[in-house]
């Protein structure tokens, strides 16, 4: 119950967003146009945890590739039509998984309520329901969002998992993040997996002193085929909790970006923290969460509902809400 209250407080204090165009987003924003969205969304996202607990790791992807490109406005959903490539075929988005949930999802909220549901709110809500079915904070989720009109591959611009921390400071900077949002939204890694080509060069041709050279011998034979992968968190992989602050503390960062939040002196304090209390970090992931989420979103007769995710609708067909 105290953590509840605590997550709620500072939920709340999240909430009042300095993002303008968040200002018209309010949990609970389908009570009365569908009232049964959150619980449409909640099943479909348990059925699917059930059979395949990697979707946290999916969706948790997919909301961050899609909120850092033109705010979170479902763009990644988008299909390539002819010539025209959108953000989906761009190199970073082309192992992004989760599609077929979330085309699952509006088509069952397209029959319950046609042309009321965005798709950048299906995938905000289903994000937010994985990781809690994964052992992650439960949070209030302020919904509203309309779907982008625009989905162009050369926008696809995300930071990489070899950049300095100071480099990757700014990408999160110019979306409005902090250096502790950036930190604690790494801490998505906890459920992550990376290839090995991602990390080969901490590997070989001399291993990089910083890893544990135990786990480097161990990840060497695992990447004997570059198209192999591995956990980014060693320990419990399926589960969104700090162990992954814990992990690279102990020099088992698998990217170079995981292991220069404890080597850089600006995050290495707040990696301490988030590894040291769990319920810090739940608070401090459910309200990074929530304030990527509201990134430069489309509210009020801006954008369009897509009644297909991975299309945009037909000019007659765009719902406006005055």
């Amino acid at each position: 119950m105290k953590m509840k209250m605590i997550l709620s407080s500072l939920i709340f204090h999240c909430c009042v967003i300095h993002f303008v165009s968040a200002q018209l987003l309010q949990v609970g924003f389908y009570n009365s146009t569908c009232p049964q969205t959150e619980t449409i969304v909640r099943q479909a996202v348990q059925n699917q945890f059930n059979s395949d607990p990697s979707i946290t790791a999916a969706l948790l992807r997919m909301h961050f590739h899609d909120c850092f490109v033109r705010g979170c406005d479902a763009s990644i959903l988008i299909k390539s039509k002819g010539s025209k490539k959108s953000e989906r075929e761009a190199g970073p988005n082309r192992t992004v998984r989760g599609f077929e949930l979330i085309d699952k999802i509006k088509k069952t909220l397209e029959t319950t309520c046609p042309s009321t549901i965005s798709c950048a709110d299906i995938i905000t809500l289903a994000t937010r329901d994985s990781v809690a079915l994964a052992g992650g904070p439960n949070y209030p989720i302020p919904t509203g969002r309309r779907d982008g009109l625009i989905s162009n591959a050369a926008d696809v611009n995300l930071p990489g998992p070899s950049l300095t921390i100071p480099q990757a400071l700014q990408f999160f900077t110019n979306k409005g993040l902090t250096l502790n949002d950036m930190v604690t939204l790494l801490g998505a890694h906890t459920v992550g997996i990376a290839h090995c080509n991602f990390f080969q060069d901490r590997l070989s041709p001399v291993p990089d002193k910083t890893m544990d050279p135990t786990l480097a011998s161990q990840l060497l034979k695992t990447c004997v085929k570059s198209t192999a992968t591995t956990f980014l968190d060693q320990n419990t992989s399926f589960t969104v909790d700090n162990e992954y602050y814990r992990q690279i503390m102990l020099r088992k960062g698998i990217l170079t970006i995981d292991q220069e939040l404890t080597l850089d002196k600006s995050s290495a304090p707040i990696v301490t923290s988030l590894a040291a209390n769990k319920d810090v970090f739940s608070q401090s992931f459910a309200n990074a969460m929530i304030k990527m989420a509201n990134i430069d979103v489309l509210v009020g007769s801006a954008g369009e509902i897509r009644k297909n995710c991975g299309v945009f609708n037909q000019k007659a067909n765009r719902k406006v809400v005055n």
